[in-house]
């Protein structure tokens, strides 16, 4: 098992992808701390793990909150010993045209999606550098990459988290700690059904060279092999996992 006897703590794990991260790494061996402001969802997570044999405890966490976050950091040490991998999963979506979109929508895209990357790797940083390792995993988007109308503001919060990954790999490279991303393309879980309705859905099909919308557990592996020693040697990198959706021109 790849991830034997490692601790990871994912945000947003208490649904869709960070709920597909979850599972799998704690499948290959990791045990979990789930954050989530969902503590019903979190602790769902939870019970998934528990009930296959696995290790893992939920905490009610806004990401965007400082003290949140650092408290809920310092009570995963003494539950699981250490912190090995940090994935910032958390992230909210609300698509609208930039002349709709309001200074509180704004801000809390900013906070959830951006901050909440910078105030979580912030917490965990001090005991991945004292233990000279740590592998810190951020979920980004293809929007990051690639425009779209309606998520102007949402794609700007995930270059946000792309370029905050290369830096923080420039700066921690050297304490034998990784820093990479992951940039789904269009993932089959709730946020996005709320988003998607199925006329779009049929449009993406046709411009996604795989024909098919991809799964919590593809960006899953993703993760699981960034998290991996596999990966020893890869840091500040973002993988875009969307079906080749981002080497595309929309030329079918």
């Amino acid at each position: 098992m790849q991830m034997k006897d490692k601790v990871a703590i994912v945000t947003g794990g208490g649904s869709g992808i960070g709920q597909g991260i979850c599972l799998r790494l704690a499948q290959e061996g990791a045990q979990i701390a789930v954050f989530d402001v969902n503590l019903d969802g979190a602790r769902d997570t939870v019970k998934q793990i528990t009930k296959a044999g696995g290790k893992a405890a939920a905490f009610k966490v806004d990401v965007a909150n400082a003290e949140g976050v650092n408290d809920s950091v310092k009570k995963v040490l003494p539950k699981f010993g250490k912190i090995d991998i940090l994935v910032n999963n958390a992230g909210i979506s609300k698509p609208s045209k930039v002349v709709n979109i309001t200074g509180e929508v704004w801000d809390s895209m900013l906070n959830v999606n951006l901050k909440g990357v910078f105030l979580c790797s912030r917490a965990v940083i001090p005991h991945m550098k004292e233990r000279k390792y740590g592998k810190i995993i951020n979920i980004a988007s293809i929007l990051a990459l690639r425009g779209s109308s309606y998520y102007a503001h949402y794609g700007a919060t995930k270059a946000g988290v792309v370029a905050f990954t290369q830096g923080l790999a420039v700066e921690l490279g050297r304490h034998n700690i990784n820093v990479n991303a992951v940039g789904p393309g269009i993932i089959d879980t709730p946020m996005a059904e709320g988003d998607v309705n199925s006329e779009f859905r049929q449009q993406l099909l046709k411009v996604i060279p795989m024909r098919r919308i991809g799964t919590p557990n593809d960006i899953a592996n993703a993760v699981l092999f960034l998290a991996s020693e596999e990966a020893s040697y890869i840091t500040g990198q973002c993988l875009y996992v969307c079906g080749g959706w981002s080497a595309s021109a929309g030329l079918m």
